[in-house]
């Protein structure tokens, strides 16, 4: 895919390490006078006979004047990140003097690349298909090793050989049902309807598990968002502090101490749980503030992920436990009963008090008593069940909008052969399936959508 826009022509450079003092800096240029710019500022050496993947030692200079000593990487297309002549100009890692190298190199031809316009050309000259080249950003932004892994993954093209071998498939069986309509006065069937009705059923299977895996695909790309739930002096600040290591939350005898939502994040197995230590809640209560800090804190129950619903195992009366874990399931809500303070008794006649309502985690949060059997069964709740490094986990909701719609077609497709309906109409069932199937890849895409994209990139990449 190629477009005709002619800054695609031009070359672009960008600072491709973050902005700010460092030992070193790298100025990337991409484009047809890439070598050129860079070999007419760089008197050590003819850049423009060396050959690709090396680097060369020397100065920087405008006229007479040096700016800086730096390393020059070449990769000349298309043996490059973009397909086009790229240069690396590694420099001393001053704001200034990376700063004086820039304008050097637009001084000589270059200009500012845009957000995202290195991967974009890559892109466009075909290194890279979109869900790779959004695995990208991905990739920069990931936080954990579960996003991580995922994003290696699909830089890959873990993603991409799922979608290329199913679409060839399809344009194939697509093919032979448009030459069945050159033949229509012969009644003939080129394309094995037995054989298109299993591959559209397992076609069906794989994208509904790669459509539901965005659940997953989402938590790991945003993270988990678990509302400490209780009473006042349940012990919810202490369990926030306890699972930190750290004192975050002000801890105190006096109910009421917590009067907002206080959020930190803590990284649980490559899974990054928010936290929201909330205000107790109660019924009554006369202090204004402490009233608004409950109401916010059953808002945030109402926006997590996870409710953990801390109570106190010496004061909680089983039937207000009991009537509390049906308003939760009745509510949809996921959540995890925790009974804290065991320390302050026999935790076995703890169980056996509350065997009614189980299951149940008992801890101490106070003195971190089963606090990392309470972190396994947190990453058990999001995950149910193991990540396989091999596995396909759309995180992305762009692609999970198109599989549903991909997914529709193919039913279609399904029901039409159920039906024994034309070949023409079935012919529309399948190049609709193609249609959004080539909008995760990038077959199917238009300028605007691909600005839209690179645009979340940053600078340089």
């Amino acid at each position: 895919m190629k477009y005709s826009n002619p800054q695609w022509d031009d070359t672009i450079l960008a600072l491709a390490t973050p902005p700010g003092i460092g030992a070193i800096g790298v100025i990337r240029l991409s484009g047809p006078k890439a070598i050129a710019i860079v070999d007419g500022l760089f008197p050590s050496k003819d850049l423009s006979v060396q050959a690709t993947h090396t680097a060369h030692v020397g100065f920087i200079k405008s006229g007479p004047l040096a700016i800086d000593e730096v390393v020059v990487t070449l990769f000349k297309g298309p043996k490059s990140y973009t397909g086009e002549d790229v240069v690396e100009v590694s420099g001393h890692g001053s704001p200034y003097v990376l700063q004086q190298l820039m304008d050097a190199f637009i001084h000589a031809g270059a200009r500012l690349a845009r957000a995202g316009e290195f991967t974009q050309r890559a892109f466009l000259n075909g290194k890279l298909d979109l869900t790779q080249a959004e695995a990208v950003a991905d990739l920069i932004s990931s936080n954990t090793s579960a996003s991580h892994r995922n994003a290696l993954h699909n830089i890959r093209g873990g993603f991409s050989a799922e979608l290329k071998a199913l679409r060839e498939q399809l344009i194939t069986f697509s093919a032979l049902i448009e030459l069945e309509l050159d033949f229509s006065q012969e009644d003939v069937e080129f394309a094995d309807r037995s054989q298109l009705y299993n591959l559209v059923t397992g076609a069906i299977a794989r994208v509904s598990k790669l459509a539901h895996s965005f659940q997953l695909g989402n938590v790991i790309k945003n993270g988990v968002t678990v509302a400490i739930i209780g009473k006042p002096n349940a012990g919810k600040s202490t369990l926030l502090n306890t699972l930190l290591n750290e004192n975050r939350a002000i801890v105190s005898e006096i109910a009421g101490t917590t009067r907002d939502t206080i959020e930190e994040v803590l990284n649980v197995d490559g899974i990054l749980f928010r936290f929201i230590d909330t205000a107790g809640i109660r019924e009554h209560t006369a202090d204004v503030v402490e009233n608004i800090g409950v109401e916010r804190s059953l808002e945030k129950m109402r926006q997590a992920d996870v409710v953990l619903y801390l109570f106190d195992v010496n004061t909680m009366p089983v039937a207000e436990l009991l009537a509390n874990k049906d308003e939760f399931t009745k509510n949809g809500f996921r959540f995890l009963l925790v009974g804290n303070q065991v320390d302050k008794g026999d935790e076995a006649a703890m169980r056996d008090r509350y065997a009614a309502a189980t299951p149940i985690l008992f801890i101490s949060a106070k003195e971190g008593l089963h606090i990392e059997t309470l972190k396994e069964r947190l990453v058990d709740m999001v995950l149910q069940g193991e990540i396989n490094a091999e596995d396909t986990i759309v995180t992305n909701a762009r692609h999970f909008h198109a599989l549903q719609q991909m997914l529709n077609a193919l039913q279609d497709v399904r029901q039409a052969l159920d039906a024994k309906i034309p070949g023409d109409l079935l012919a529309l069932d399948i190049r609709r399936a193609l249609h959004y199937l080539g909008e995760i890849t990038g077959e199917v895409s238009n300028e605007d959508l691909l600005d839209y994209i690179f645009s979340k990139f940053c600078i340089g990449k």
